[in-house]
C-alpha cells in the first residue's frame, strides 16, 4: 500500500491548521533550545485543554522518590469511595511534557472510567538521564500499593499507563513490579508507546519522514535519554527486550499514521506469545500524539472513551472482595 492511499482524518487536518493559525507549532527538538521546546509543548497543551472542568477532588502532591521529591497530580472521580487508581506517565520523548498539559485528557479518563489517576511529573532528560524517570515510576507504583489508602484510593486495584515515552516507562515499571513479586497491577494502558529503539521499521519509513515525530527526532530522543549506547540493551530502557510473561493484561492504542505503529503491533504479538491478555486498537487516520486532541477530533474522544472502558472493565467491574 503506498502513501497515496493512507486516509487522514479530516478533523486531524483541521486541527493542524487551527494550531498553525494560532502560532502553536512545536519547534524541532533536535535544533531548538530545550526551554523553547518545553514552552511550546506547554502552550499547545494549554490550548488543547481549554474549557476542561476540574474534578471536585484533584490535588497536587509531592511524593518521596529515589532522586528527591516527585511532583504528582491526583485526580479522584467525583462521588467514588476508595476508587481504583492508574499511575500515569505523560509523553514528550523523555525531554518535555508537564502535568497541566495532560489535565484535560486525564480528567476525561477519570470521569468516564471511575478510576482515579496519579499523573507523575517524572524528571526529564537530558538533565536527568536514564534510569531516573524509570526509577521514579517504579517507586510511585510501590508507594500507591503501600500507602494508597492514605491517598483515598484502593491500593489493591491499580493500573499503570502512559503515552509515547510514558508508555515505555509504564511497561518497564510493570516489568519491575512483576520481578519484585508485587501483585497490585491489573492493567497496562499503553498509548502509542516507543517500546524498541528501531527507527527503520516499515511504519517508520512510511510515516517518520515529515513533520511530527520523525526518524531523526526519535534517534535524537534516544541519544538524549540514554547515558551510554550500551543501554540500548537494557530492558528498563527498551522494555520489549524483556521476558513479557506474567504481566498484567494490556490495552494498547495507536494511530494508523503513527511511525511507532509497528512498535505497538510487535509488542501486542509478543504479549500474546507470552500468554498475556492484550487488546490493540488502531485508530484510522490519526498520527502520533492524538490522545490529547479530544476537543478537536472526535476519534480522539472515542479513544479516551475506549481507554476508560478498558480501565473500568479491568478494575471497577471486577471489584476485589
Amino acid at each position: 500500500m503506498n502513501n497515496a492511499t493512507d486516509w487522514i482524518d479530516p478533523e486531524l487536518i483541521a486541527a493542524g491548521k487551527l494550531l498553525q493559525s494560532r502560532g502553536l507549532v512545536a519547534p524541532d527538538r533536535t535544533r531548538a533550545s530545550l526551554s523553547e521546546v518545553r514552552a511550546a509543548t506547554d502552550r499547545i497543551g494549554a490550548f488543547l485543554g481549554e474549557g476542561s472542568v476540574p474534578l471536585e477532588r484533584e490535588r497536587d502532591l509531592m511524593l518521596p522518590g529515589p532522586h528527591g521529591q516527585v511532583p504528582c497530580r491526583l485526580y479522584l472521580p467525583d462521588g467514588a469511595e476508595n476508587p481504583p487508581l492508574i499511575i500515569y506517565a505523560h509523553g514528550g520523548g523523555f525531554v518535555q511534557g508537564s502535568l497541566p498539559s495532560w489535565d484535560a485528557m486525564l480528567r476525561e479518563l477519570v470521569r468516564q472510567s471511575g478510576v482515579a489517576a496519579l499523573s507523575v511529573d517524572y524528571r526529564l532528560s537530558p538533565e536527568h538521564r536514564f534510569p531516573v524517570a524509570f526509577d521514579e515510576m517504579v517507586t510511585m507504583v510501590r508507594l500507591a500499593a503501600r500507602e494508597g489508602s492514605g491517598l483515598g484510593i484502593d491500593p489493591t486495584r491499580l493500573a499503570i499507563g502512559g503515552d509515547s515515552a510514558g508508555a515505555n516507562l509504564a511497561l518497564a515499571a510493570a516489568l519491575a513490579s512483576r520481578d519484585a513479586g508485587e501483585r497490585g497491577l491489573g492493567l497496562m494502558l499503553l498509548i502509542y508507546g516507543c517500546f524498541s529503539t528501531d527507527t527503520e521499521s516499515p511504519s517508520w519509513q512510511r510515516f517518520g519522514q515529515g513533520a511530527g515525530l520523525s526518524q531523526t527526532q526519535m534517534r535524537w530522543i534516544w541519544e538524549t535519554y540514554l547515558e551510554r549506547p550500551d543501554q540500548r540493551n537494557d530492558w528498563r530502557a527498551v522494555p520489549i527486550l524483556a521476558d513479557l510473561a506474567r504481566l498484567p493484561s494490556a490495552h494498547l492504542i495507536v494511530g494508523s499514521l503513527d511511525p511507532l505503529r509497528d512498535d505497538s503491533h510487535l509488542l501486542a504479538s509478543r504479549l500474546e506469545q507470552a500468554g498475556v491478555p492484550c487488546e490493540l486498537a488502531v485508530y484510522d487516520g490519526l498520527n502520533h500524539g492524538f490522545i490529547r486532541y479530544g476537543r478537536l477530533i472526535g476519534a480522539a474522544r472515542r479513544a479516551v472513551g475506549d481507554c476508560a472502558a478498558a480501565l473500568r472493565k479491568a478494575l471497577v467491574t471486577r471489584r476485589s472482595g
